[in-house]
Protein backbone atom coordinates (compact mmCIF):
# COMPACT_ATOMS: atom_id res chain seq x y z
CA UNK A 1 0.00 0.00 0.00
CA UNK A 2 1.15 3.70 -0.67
CA UNK A 3 2.01 6.12 2.06
CA UNK A 4 2.33 9.77 2.48
CA UNK A 5 4.79 11.36 4.43
CA UNK A 6 5.06 14.21 5.71
CA UNK A 7 8.08 15.85 6.92
CA UNK A 8 8.58 19.09 8.82
CA UNK A 9 11.93 20.93 9.70
CA UNK A 10 13.23 23.88 11.51
CA UNK A 11 15.63 24.32 9.11
CA UNK A 12 16.01 26.92 5.94
CA UNK A 13 15.12 26.66 2.81
CA UNK A 14 18.95 26.95 1.35
CA UNK A 15 19.08 24.04 3.38
CA UNK A 16 16.77 22.37 2.20
CA UNK A 17 17.87 22.22 -1.34
CA UNK A 18 21.32 21.65 -0.68
CA UNK A 19 19.99 18.37 1.15
CA UNK A 20 18.16 17.56 -2.32
CA UNK A 21 21.69 18.29 -4.00
CA UNK A 22 23.45 16.14 -1.61
CA UNK A 23 21.39 12.79 -1.55
CA UNK A 24 21.67 12.95 -6.07
CA UNK A 25 18.49 15.14 -6.52
CA UNK A 26 17.89 18.29 -8.25
CA UNK A 27 15.03 21.34 -8.43
CA UNK A 28 12.13 19.62 -10.84
CA UNK A 29 13.87 16.65 -11.20
CA UNK A 30 13.81 12.59 -10.83
CA UNK A 31 13.81 11.83 -7.35
CA UNK A 32 16.85 10.05 -6.25
CA UNK A 33 15.10 6.92 -4.82
CA UNK A 34 12.66 5.06 -7.42
CA UNK A 35 10.37 4.20 -4.79
CA UNK A 36 9.31 7.96 -4.05
CA UNK A 37 6.21 8.37 -6.52
CA UNK A 38 5.96 11.98 -5.65
CA UNK A 39 7.60 14.71 -4.16
CA UNK A 40 7.04 18.66 -3.49
CA UNK A 41 8.35 21.02 -0.81
CA UNK A 42 7.31 24.27 0.48
CA UNK A 43 8.52 26.79 3.00
CA UNK A 44 6.77 27.39 6.24
CA UNK A 45 5.36 30.81 7.27
CA UNK A 46 6.84 31.09 10.35
CA UNK A 47 10.22 29.92 9.28
CA UNK A 48 11.12 26.35 8.56
CA UNK A 49 9.65 24.18 5.18
CA UNK A 50 7.47 21.03 4.77
CA UNK A 51 7.90 18.20 2.56
CA UNK A 52 5.04 15.68 1.11
CA UNK A 53 6.29 12.27 -0.46
CA UNK A 54 4.16 9.19 -1.70
CA UNK A 55 6.17 6.43 -1.67
CA UNK A 56 5.34 2.88 -2.96
CA UNK A 57 5.75 1.56 0.75
CA UNK A 58 6.00 2.65 4.41
CA UNK A 59 9.16 0.44 4.91
CA UNK A 60 10.85 1.92 1.59
CA UNK A 61 10.08 5.49 2.83
CA UNK A 62 12.00 4.88 6.54
CA UNK A 63 15.08 3.15 5.03
CA UNK A 64 15.28 6.47 2.86
CA UNK A 65 14.48 8.66 5.44
CA UNK A 66 16.50 6.94 8.39
CA UNK A 67 19.38 5.82 6.54
CA UNK A 68 20.40 8.59 3.58
CA UNK A 69 18.06 11.59 4.29
CA UNK A 70 19.15 11.91 8.62
CA UNK A 71 22.73 11.73 8.08
CA UNK A 72 22.43 14.87 5.15
CA UNK A 73 20.26 16.58 7.32
CA UNK A 74 22.56 16.18 10.25
CA UNK A 75 25.64 17.21 8.00
CA UNK A 76 24.00 20.47 7.15
CA UNK A 77 22.86 21.17 11.38
CA UNK A 78 19.24 20.91 10.62
CA UNK A 79 17.45 19.82 13.56
CA UNK A 80 15.56 16.45 13.50
CA UNK A 81 12.29 17.07 11.88
CA UNK A 82 9.06 15.76 12.62
CA UNK A 83 7.97 13.02 9.97
CA UNK A 84 4.39 11.64 10.01
CA UNK A 85 3.06 8.59 7.80
CA UNK A 86 -0.41 8.71 5.94
CA UNK A 87 -2.18 5.25 4.22
CA UNK A 88 -2.91 6.35 0.84
CA UNK A 89 -6.23 4.49 -0.49
CA UNK A 90 -5.21 5.44 -4.19
CA UNK A 91 -3.52 8.19 -6.25
CA UNK A 92 -3.10 9.31 -9.80
CA UNK A 93 0.21 10.13 -11.82
CA UNK A 94 0.60 11.83 -15.03
CA UNK A 95 2.27 9.45 -16.30
CA UNK A 96 1.50 5.42 -17.12
CA UNK A 97 3.07 3.24 -14.18
CA UNK A 98 2.49 -0.11 -12.93
CA UNK A 99 1.98 -0.87 -9.40
CA UNK A 100 4.34 -3.21 -7.71
CA UNK A 101 1.41 -5.15 -6.41
CA UNK A 102 -0.06 -5.47 -9.24
CA UNK A 103 2.25 -8.47 -11.19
Amino acid sequence: MAVAVEVTSGGSLDQYFEGVKRLGGSPEGPHPDPACLFHWATELAGGGWRVIDVWETKEQAQEFIQERVGPVMQELGVSEPQVKFIDVANFLTAGQRVPAHAS
